[in-house]
């Protein structure tokens, strides 16, 4: 997609500048990797014992080991060899991993993040795709995700996400994720003291924040739902009284004072919390939502 520079009214196109060399791409990425991809580095360039080395292996948010490769021809075979240090990763063990995460992030960080072992996923970043790159995606049940990238004149680089998490995932899985009363019962495990019109705002508040975008991915976890684009943008616990929304840390417009800041020491990515208890607040709950979501546009 063509990016423009707006002057006086005058659209201008912004040129693509090529990138020279692969390592600069990974350079860029690297330095930058939470805020593009929300994952913190482990390790660049690492040597496996299969041979090769990894570009980049990191963990994302959620805990999941991450394997990065970059490419700059579109004829790199970089998918099967991305597959590759896949199959090797998992040949490892989990307190492989744990060390690292203690070595590079900290004891701290390190206990925080629960490794999700069992969801390793394979990132690759490349200027364009072959037909079949994106087959291959289309069959293998992993988590392979293809990732587009431009660097503009004036310093202007994006990041897309050609395919999401869950597309990768047999589709199959993806049923799990629809709310049912049972998905309900994850979040509060004695759902039978969940008061009807609480699980009636749920539903709406729901339907709602999907409405901002067909695009939009909602994930259900043990103990929260997730709504994301490229990112998580809200997060929403169901309790027997209330509901809880964590969204992006921006500066809200809140004249109520809704929105609170959950402390610094719980490192969590999405950081300001409200609440909302009745559906005569959800109209003031959802532009703050929305504000979460442009953030991640």
């Amino acid at each position: 997609m063509p990016i423009f520079r707006e002057e006086n009214g005058k659209l201008q196109k912004l040129k693509v500048i090529p990138i020279a060399k692969e390592k600069n791409l990974q350079i860029l990425i690297e330095q930058n990797l939470w805020e593009v991809l929300e994952m913190h580095l482990l390790a660049s360039e690492y040597a496996t014992t299969f041979g090769g080395r990894i570009d980049t292996l990191a963990v994302d948010f959620n805990g999941a080991p991450v394997i990065i490769e970059y490419k700059l021809n579109k004829n790199d075979n970089v998918i099967n060899q991305a597959l590759s240090y896949l199959r090797w990763l998992k040949a490892q063990k989990v307190e492989f991993f744990e060390m690292l995460l203690i070595k590079k992030l900290g004891k701290e960080v390190a206990e925080k993040l629960k490794i999700d072992w069992q969801n390793p996923r394979v990132i690759c970043i490349a200027e364009n795709y072959s037909k079949f790159d994106i087959d291959t995606v289309e069959v293998i049940p992993i988590r392979l995700e293809l990732f587009k990238y431009r660097y503009y004149e004036n310093g202007i680089f994006s990041l897309e996400a050609l395919n999401t998490i869950e597309q990768t995932i047999d589709k199959a899985e993806k049923t799990k994720n629809v709310a049912t009363p049972t998905a309900i019962a994850t979040i509060d495990q004695d759902s039978s003291k969940i008061q009807p019109q609480m699980q009636a705002l749920f539903e709406a508040l729901r339907s709602r924040i999907r409405q901002l975008d067909e695009n939009i991915v909602e994930k259900i976890n043990p103990a929260y739902f997730a709504y994301r684009l490229s990112k998580n943008f809200a997060e929403v616990t169901l309790n027997k009284q209330q509901i809880r929304i964590l969204l992006r840390p921006v500066d809200y417009k809140d004249p109520l004072n809704k929105v609170e800041r959950v402390p610094d020491s719980f490192k969590w990515t999405l950081n300001r919390k409200v609440t909302i208890k009745a559906e005569t607040d959800l109209d003031y709950i959802m532009q703050l939502v929305e504000q979460s979501y442009k953030d991640v546009l």
